[in-house]
């Protein structure tokens, strides 16, 4: 089986986990597929996009903006997903079309600038941290962090608040996680109504987090494969 045929098998199976997850949990939206692919060559973002995949994600900003350089003629929208610093939110904004992990207010600023520069509005979600008290496993707001961070984000030219990120911390049940995200998300729609993307889910998780209201789910190793081993 050549390159294209694996990728198109890989996204027929995670496409019909996701249609599945989306039947049996009695919703009749969609959930937007982001993959994510970090490490993988520009070959396969092209693959991915002849095979209809609109929506890819990056988590390093050099690798993301060397990628989003050599593929601009394609109708893609660019995700990035990982831990964003502030010295590099600008040009992060100078490419992505959508940042997932805005998770403190000091990247605001230099990410509306960069999207300002750009001419061209930069989507934003606020990454949430799940962790239980006085762990630090996964980066992430504390849910009585978000309403501030949203209203510097609102205020602020260039940029859109869309939502809500999200990431299970290592070691605990996926559903239990997604069980407190889907009620912070609750008190967060209620003062952002029209912030109602919910980014959740990964390769190993997807149906609870799907179970739970991901509008979008990050697939990196179902859809690519393992990952290839960066030295």
């Amino acid at each position: 089986m050549n390159r294209r045929d694996a990728l198109a098998a890989n996204l027929e199976t995670v496409t019909r986990r996701i249609d599945d997850a989306r039947r049996a949990a009695g919703r009749t939206d969609q959930v937007t597929l982001v993959v994510v692919t970090k490490f993988f060559p520009v070959s396969d973002v092209r693959l991915l996009a002849d095979l209809g995949v609109a929506h890819v994600g990056e988590n390093r900003h050099q690798e993301a903006a060397d990628k989003a350089a050599q593929c601009a003629e394609l109708d893609l929208t660019w995700h990035f997903i990982g831990g964003l610093q502030s010295n590099k939110a600008a040009a992060v904004a100078g490419y992505a079309d959508v940042v997932e992990s805005v998770d403190r207010r000091k990247l605001v600023a230099p990410l509306g600038r960069g999207a300002l520069a750009r001419g061209q509005d930069v989507d934003v979600l606020l990454q949430v941290s799940l962790d239980p008290p006085g762990a630090t496993s996964r980066s992430g707001a504390a849910p009585e962090e978000l309403d501030r961070l949203a209203a510097e984000v609102a205020g602020t030219p260039g940029l859109r608040l869309r939502g809500l990120m999200a990431v299970a911390p290592l070691g605990e049940e996926p559903d239990s996680a997604f069980t407190r995200l889907a009620e912070v998300r609750t008190g967060f729609l209620a003062a952002h109504p029209t912030a109602g993307v919910l980014s959740a889910g990964m390769s190993g998780d997807l149906e609870s987090a799907v179970r739970h209201g991901a509008t979008h789910v990050r697939i990196g190793s179902a859809v690519l494969g393992p990952r290839p081993v960066i030295k």
